[in-house]
């Protein structure tokens, strides 16, 4: 694997390509051998990145009035030096002495010598690495050194990819680490509103948008995301690439899935996508890959509580890795008591039957699926056998499980024996915190209940209620004759 390629600041290439420029072959003026060993210090370092040194050209002796320098190959990189993409596009060799072309392109250079270093690692080693320290106090970088270096031309490799040579008039070179590292930024659409945010809700079955945002560094390499989504979570297993607005060709990157039983994923995630070189080189500071997905909300979705991760993650060069970022999807439940009043206490009744649904009037019916313990859950788009009435038992209680932040109507359709049945349907709210509001009621509240009240018995024909009837009728009878007594009173005067 290669380490992430980034040609230094422009003022280093240009000491290494006049260094270059100015060899010459061993006899041309007085010559001396070189002495002295050199160093290398890079500041600005990142603390935990790996810095390798490359000794590709080895200084052989050098002209005191030129000033000019004897280069030639180190035997591990003399293969690389007189390879046909090297010799005479990059370099010139005269009797194995090397000079740097005129116009010879430094980027290109690098980019092929660090690339053979990768390929060749079981014959070329770096001469040094080093790990870079933790930042001090109040700083975000460090400083890493390389000394005793016997003098040549050098090639260091980091994630900032820097370049520099050393000579007998510049035994010490300094390179500023000029690179950040690229990071990943993960959004999920809440499709009540459609933003993307840090968190969504949604129903069980519903179909969740995700969007995952790479800012690049130049000259990266081996750049592959990673996505590992929770078990509540189905991947629709396609992706869609954007680099800075335009859809990427699906020949610059590999999307490999745990539907490929080829494929092995060392960190246990969903999908991953390995984005090609060539992809990787045309990537400038702070371009955008775009990555956008879907999943669909399963029934392993985790109700309420933490809710069901994804986590995005970028690993790039050698083993360095992003920090992670993670967005939450979640879903909720509606807990529902069904009771009357007995001596002032709450008594469960059994024999109600309610629905759910989005609308007043009773359509829309959320269709669901029957668990244990009186708890109902709502079914996926796949599953058979659903009901879209629940009907209470001896406890009075049941739950529905797997609700989107949303306005529900909880509608009795058949009441108790003996009970009267509600009028209308019960609205009940539930925010995106999993809070239940019921029928406008400002303060949340953990469960719906709903009372139910029995009847009046009415009278009915023998005993008391006759009697009363008679009576009723008697008193009727009375105040007739005193009516008809009275107009004709009336009627004689």
């Amino acid at each position: 694997m290669k380490l992430i390629k980034k040609i230094a600041a422009i003022m280093l290439s240009v000491i290494m390509v006049l260094g270059m420029a100015s060899v010459v072959s061993a006899g041309e003026g007085e010559t001396a051998a070189p002495t002295g060993n050199g160093k290398i210090t890079i500041t600005n370092a990142i603390p935990s990145q790996t810095y390798k040194i490359y000794r590709i050209l080895e200084l052989e002796s050098y002209n005191t009035t030129t000033e000019n320098y004897a280069y030639k190959a180190t035997a591990t990189w003399k293969p690389f030096i007189e390879s046909n993409e090297i010799k005479d596009v990059y370099v010139t060799i005269n009797d194995g002495y090397v000079t740097w072309k005129d116009n010879a392109d430094v980027a290109t250079f690098a980019k092929k010598a660090l690339a053979y270093a990768n390929t060749q690692n079981h014959i070329i080693n770096s001469d040094k690495s080093q790990i870079a320290p933790a930042a001090a106090a109040g700083a975000t970088t460090s400083t890493v050194a390389f000394s005793d270096l016997p003098l040549g031309y050098y090639l260091v490799d980091s994630s900032a990819g820097a370049l520099c040579s050393l000579n007998t008039t510049a035994t010490e070179a300094t390179i500023q680490e000029k690179n950040g590292v690229p990071s990943v930024e993960k959004k999920v659409q809440e499709d009540s509103t459609n933003e993307w945010g840090e968190s969504n809700t949604v129903d069980i079955g519903q179909t969740v948008n995700f969007q995952t945002t790479i800012t690049a560094q130049p000259g990266a390499q081996n750049y592959v995301l990673h996505d590992k989504m929770d078990a509540g979570l189905t991947f629709d297993g396609t992706v869609t690439v954007k680099k800075n607005g335009t859809d990427v060709d699906t020949t610059n990157y590999t999307l490999k899935t745990h539907t490929d039983s080829s494929v092995t994923f060392t960190d246990d995630c969903t999908f991953e996508i390995t984005f090609t070189e060539n992809f990787c080189d045309t990537l400038k500071v702070k371009d955008k890959i775009i990555v956008t997905y879907s999943a669909t909300l399963n029934e392993n979705a985790v109700i309420a509580g933490e809710g069901n991760k994804n986590t995005t993650k970028l690993t790039y060069g050698d083993s360095s890795e992003t920090t992670s970022s993670t967005t939450t999807t979640k879903t909720f439940e509606l807990p529902v008591l069904k009771y009357t009043m007995k001596n002032n206490t709450e008594t469960p009744l059994a024999g109600a039957t309610f629905t759910l649904s989005k609308k007043n009037d009773g359509t829309e019916l959320i269709k669901l699926v029957s668990g244990e313990n009186n708890t109902y859950r709502v079914a996926t788009t796949s599953e058979t056998g659903t009901v879209t009435a629940v009907t209470t038992t001896a406890s009075g209680e049941f739950t529905i499980q797997g609700l989107d932040a949303d306005t529900y109507y909880l509608t009795e359709t058949k009441q108790p024996d003996g009970y009267n049945k509600l009028s209308a349907p019960i609205t009940v709210v539930i925010d995106e915190n999993g809070n239940i509001t019921v029928n406008g009621q400002k303060s949340s509240v953990t469960e719906v209940k709903v009372l139910n009240n029995t009847g009046t018995i009415l009278p009915t024909t023998g005993g008391n209620g006759t009697s009363l009837i008679y009576f009723l009728g008697a008193v009727l009878a009375l105040v007739s004759g005193v009516v008809l007594i009275t107009k004709q009173r009336m009627k004689n005067s």
